[in-house]
């Protein structure tokens, strides 16, 4: 998820939106006793997992729809990314780890934005075994580029990658909730009606803030999605 507030984005909108995000969960705290301290993950919402174990599908699903409504009614871009991981390795039996391949291709895109926008972008994500690999992997990619069929050198990442435990940052759940949806979408498991129709209404506040998406499929010839 990319703030778009220029120089002053943090203040626009990454302030407000956390603020706003924090909001969510304290009417969730009045009106069903959760903890306010409650952590706003996509899979526990949606299974009843963690602080949400004790409400019902219904409210479970309110203060999912409040979280993405608050977060559509940001100026924030929204970049997805993936990758089929069974793919991956038949196609490359050496591959590095998915997670580090979509990162890179996450990272291309991220820094594209920032070069059409002509700012700069700090990255922060959420907590992983091994930052130090990904740091890494960035420094490489500011010098030789990402590699791959769209190689760019990066340019427009600050510092280094940051990684931040999720219990500290609503934007980091943020993500969360937006990714796990989408990709609950995207996989199409369900078969029963209602349950696609609520995900679509749930998307539908964030639909207008979706930059690009696209899940990498290596059997596939098809590279990428749209113009972005």
């Amino acid at each position: 998820m990319v703030l778009d507030g220029g120089a002053c984005g943090a203040r626009s909108v990454a302030i407000p939106l956390s603020t706003a995000i924090d909001e969510v969960v304290r009417n969730a705290a009045k009106t069903y006793r959760v903890s306010e301290e409650a952590e706003l993950h996509g899979y526990d919402l949606f299974q009843g997992r963690s602080h949400w174990r004790e409400l019902p599908p219904r409210a479970r699903i309110a203060v999912y729809n409040a979280a993405m409504k608050t977060i559509g009614a940001h100026d924030v871009k929204l970049i997805l990314r993936g990758v089929d991981r069974h793919g991956l390795v038949r196609r490359y039996a050496s591959s590095k780890p998915a997670h580090e391949v979509v990162l890179s291709h996450l990272l291309e895109r991220v820094d594209g934005y920032a070069a059409q926008c002509e700012e700069f972008a700090l990255v922060i994500a959420d907590e992983v075994d091994n930052p130090a690999t990904h740091r890494s992997d960035l420094r490489r990619y500011r010098v030789a580029g990402t590699g791959g069929y769209r190689s760019r050198r990066l340019t427009r990442i600050v510092d280094t990658l940051h990684f931040a435990p999720s219990h500290a940052s609503r934007l980091v759940q943020a993500v969360d909730l937006v990714t796990f949806l989408y990709r609950r979408m995207a996989n199409g498991g369900s078969l029963d009606p209602r349950e696609v129709a609520a995900n679509e209404r749930l998307w539908s506040w964030v639909e207008g803030r979706r930059y690009h998406s696209w899940c990498w499929s290596p059997a596939s010839r098809r590279m990428h999605e749209g113009p972005a």
